[in-house]
């Protein structure tokens, strides 16, 4: 079944980015479009024709969404139109505004010897969706015309609606080119120069995925603004909205699967940087299937979360990352475990890998009695295949199809009798009755017999010790809720005099021999480029200071202009030179979150009105509780102390005519690819906020900066004293906006998240509530006294109810190195 019911003809505006052959850029068009009608405020589902894995990784981060795949090979021909409903959200709550479709290869190349079969074609027909093409005219001009003309010729039955023009050398070689093109009757939708696209970085199987770049959502940021600058949206919108109605059900996994008991549980399925792809219809049929799944990270996670029932290992790329698997032992251990007691397991192609003794020489998890070496031959193509016999993913006689793209193999031929596949009547991978381990990707969606036969045998698995460890829980729970405040010790006079103040901070928790979980400083050594800067700076202290070099350096950093930065002297001058610069009527401030703009606003003489983000929702952004007369809003992102990131979509909807909105971004460069900061594009009313306090564990120097519009800058600067940052804040903006300074911030980055889920497999082992962590803490409810109970083990917390909207039951919890953290999660467990 494709869904419960078939519907009248619904209404979706779409249209597919389609190339006369591959390397015309249509990758980065089509994600650069996504990110422009997104960030535009359109709601865009994000598709790709065929079954590549890495694009829709781009996609999903250009909309919020996740990436799908349209594949007929994959999933008939028939579940085409009901897929790209479901991605779009038709039928539910917020339908998408548009659904952008990324072809694949040359617009009418599909299956080898197919006729055009599983070409973008083939899906733009079937799902009767206008076709826009782009044209790399690099090495060519007036001929351009013809290939569009044969195009738009081949097949009738596709509609080729608009042209955009990539690569162009110049204004004159772009001039040409549109000229000629005007006899086809097809729009010119935009020109994009050659030097204006993104290029990601590429490896032995292409574009490396967005989840490896750090820079990727910057990137994607300029991209975005290019595409949106250099492309007629509007017009490319209104083509979008002739697509004619679908007669067609969206897809529901509820109709295609169901629990076949009352129990719901746990998959664990890998993730992480190494393990990158699963189609998201995967993960929707096991929960239809009464499932619950839950994302684990071999490179970070040194167990398998609680209860897991069944394991999923996706697509990746562990060869690139076998160093770090290889390192994790504890996990790889847990993982040869899991597969020989008999837990169902899915492994395809980088699963594979992982499960087999080793990748060229790298020790693996060894659950399969196989080696795996780098080959010079890639291997990519369609398959169909017959399940040889009764096993995990089918009975025998199963026809499946799927694809392989990988460029290792298997050392040790495979077993014909314990074969998971057969093709063409020749067996390839492992198969049994709990475990399937194989090159072959198959989407689930096109096969849902499989996810029903795999949620069938993990409803009937029993995780060992499942009773023992959920008492252990709930009795470490209990302890963490009833803890005593009895015999805690007494705070300092000068702790107790701020404790219910705005300007209490978490430095006034530390005290002698307590072990400091309190003050959100990264503790890694300061980089020795970094001390070199600060030391050099001394020399500059004879004169008075002038930050004009590194305003123009952090300009640079961020793709702005410089008079759209003015240095600070940390955040704290940003906050108290905002709430100075204007007469604010109605200052709104959303919590919880820092308290210095609530100080700095009093300190100015304003009333500031607070926004509660609820906790029942894990503290987002609703804007609408904003009232709509407030002409300031000051919000953190990701916000101290909840650690949540509220996406740039959301933030921007709190923009209004005379308003101002602050965001303050100290933790962002904390988030990996700095992904959601608004730091980087020109947004009228908008003021972003940062502090390299953090981040490079420099509090003693007070640097900081404010990016916007050229005159909110002008009323901060009339605010500034003269000469406010030192010599030694400039030297320290200057020298971490350089190459080899971000460089570093990416190492950093990398490490702190990893530091943050020892601590969060921690917490969630031992049954505390937190919220979803972006930023280098953690905010958790351990209970009412906990927070005392901990000092008194010595460790020193940061105490919450000073936010407003936290009560003392909740406590911020800084990453720290894992043996540290390992130390205070077993204080958790035992002390209280």
């Amino acid at each position: 079944m494709v869904g419960k019911d078939h519907p009248a003809a619904v209404s979706l505006p779409r249209l597919v980015i389609a190339a006369p052959a591959s390397g015309h850029g249509k990758t980065t068009i089509a994600t650069g479009l996504m990110a422009a009608l997104t960030r535009a405020g359109h709601d865009v589902s994000c598709h790709k024709v065929g079954p590549d894995y890495i694009d829709p990784g781009y996609h999903a981060l250009a909309t919020g969404k996740p990436g799908r795949n349209l594949d007929p090979h994959m999933v008939g021909e028939h579940r085409l139109a009901p897929l790209l409903l479901h991605g779009a959200g038709v039928g539910g709550d917020r339908p998408a505004d548009v659904a952008i479709v990324e072809g694949v290869m040359g617009l009418y190349d599909g299956q080898i010897g197919g006729n055009g079969f599983s070409s973008t074609a083939h899906v733009a027909t079937v799902t009767q969706t206008p076709v826009v093409l782009v044209v790399d005219i690099s090495h060519a001009s007036r001929s351009i015309a013809a290939v569009v003309q044969g195009m738009v010729a081949f097949d009738p039955s596709v509609r080729i609606v608009g042209v955009i023009v990539n690569k162009a050398g110049s204004a004159r070689h772009a001039t040409e080119v549109v000229s000629a093109l005007e006899s086809t009757g097809v729009p010119v939708l935009g020109v994009l120069q050659r030097d204006d696209g993104i290029v990601a970085p590429s490896r032995h199987l292409g574009l490396v995925p967005a989840d490896e770049r750090d820079d990727a959502a910057h990137a994607l940021d300029r991209l975005a603004d290019q595409i949106a600058e250099r492309i007629d949206l509007d017009h490319l919108l209104a083509l979008a909205r002739t697509a004619p109605d679908l007669d067609a059900a969206p897809w529901d996994p509820s109709a295609e699967v169901h629990p076949p008991s009352e129990r719901r549980p746990l998959v664990a399925m890998a993730g992480g940087r190494a393990f990158t792809f699963r189609y998201a219809e995967t993960e929707e049929l096991l929960r239809a299937a009464g499932c619950d799944v839950v994302t684990f990270d071999p490179l970070s996670d040194e167990r398998l979360p609680e209860g897991t029932a069944g394991l999923y290992l996706g697509g990746g790329f562990p060869e690139v990352h076998a160093a770090g698997l290889a390192a994790n032992a504890p996990l790889r251990t847990a993982l040869r475990e899991a597969v020989q007691s008999g837990m169902p397991t899915v492994a395809e192609c980088a699963g594979l890998l992982y499960l087999c003794r080793s990748v060229d020489g790298i020790p693996m998890v060894g659950a399969v009695d196989a080696d795996a070496v780098m080959s010079p031959r890639l291997t990519l193509s369609y398959r169909s295949v017959v399940v040889p016999t009764d096993q995990l993913m089918g009975v025998a006689g199963t026809r499946v199809t799927g694809h392989e793209f990988h460029r290792t193999k298997l050392v040790d031929a495979v077993d014909q009798g314990t074969a998971s596949w057969l093709l063409d009547g020749e067996g390839h991978g492992i198969g049994s009755e709990t475990l399937h381990a194989s090159y072959l990707h198959t989407h689930w969606a096109g096969h849902p017999r499989i996810a029903q036969r795999f949620a069938d045998a993990v409803h009937a698995y029993e995780p060992g010790n499942t009773e023992r460890s959920d008492r252990e829980r709930d009795e470490a729970t209990s302890l963490l809720v009833d803890a005593s405040v009895a015999g805690a010790p007494s705070r300092s006079s000068q702790s107790s005099s701020l404790a219910n103040g705005l300007a209490f901070h978490g430095d006034a928790e530390l005290g002698e021999g307590l072990v400091d979980f309190a003050v959100n400083i990264h503790d890694d050594a300061r980089p020795t480029w970094l001390v070199d800067a600060l030391h050099a700076s001394v020399d500059d202290v004879g004169a008075y200071p002038d930050a004009r070099e590194a305003e123009h350096a952090i300009a640079r950093r961020h793709g702005r202009a410089t008079d759209e930065v003015l240095a600070t002297a940390g955040a704290a001058e940003a906050f108290s030179l905002i709430a100075r610069a204007r007469p604010w009527k109605r200052p709104v401030v959303v919590h919880p979150q820092f308290t210095e703009p609530d100080a700095a606003l009093l300190a100015a003489g304003h009333t500031p009105h607070h926004v509660l983000c609820d906790p029942a929702n894990g503290f987002a952004l609703d804007p609408t509780l904003v009232p709509s007369d407030a002409d300031l809003v000051m919000i953190g992102n990701p916000t101290n102390p909840t650690s949540v990131l509220h996406p740039a979509q959301t933030v921007r909807m709190l923009l209004r005519p005379d308003r101002v909105v602050v965001v303050d971004e100290a933790f962002m460069d904390s988030v990996p690819g700095e992904r959601h900061s608004l730091a980087g594009q020109p947004v009228p009313g908008l003021l972003v906020v940062r502090s390299l306090t953090k981040l490079w564990s420099i509090p003693g120097v007070r640097a900081g900066y404010v990016i916007g519009g050229q005159q909110l800058l002008a009323e901060l600067r009339a605010q500034q004293s003269p000469w406010s940052v030192s010599a030694q804040a400039i030297a320290a903006m200057t020298a971490t906006t350089s190459d080899q300074a971000l460089a570093e911030a990416a190492t950093r980055v990398t490490r702190i998240a990893q530091h943050r889920a020892v601590l969060t497999d921690g917490l969630t082992e031992l049954g505390v509530r937190f919220t979803a962590p972006a930023a280098p803490f953690v905010l958790a409810e351990l209970g009412r006294g906990a927070h005392e109970q901990l000092r008194a083990a010595g460790y020193a917390l940061r105490r919450a109810d000073t936010f407003p909207g936290l009560d003392d039951a909740w406590v911020r919890i800084a990453v720290r190195r894992p043996d540290t953290t390992r130390k205070l999660l077993a204080a958790l467990r035992v002390e209280l």
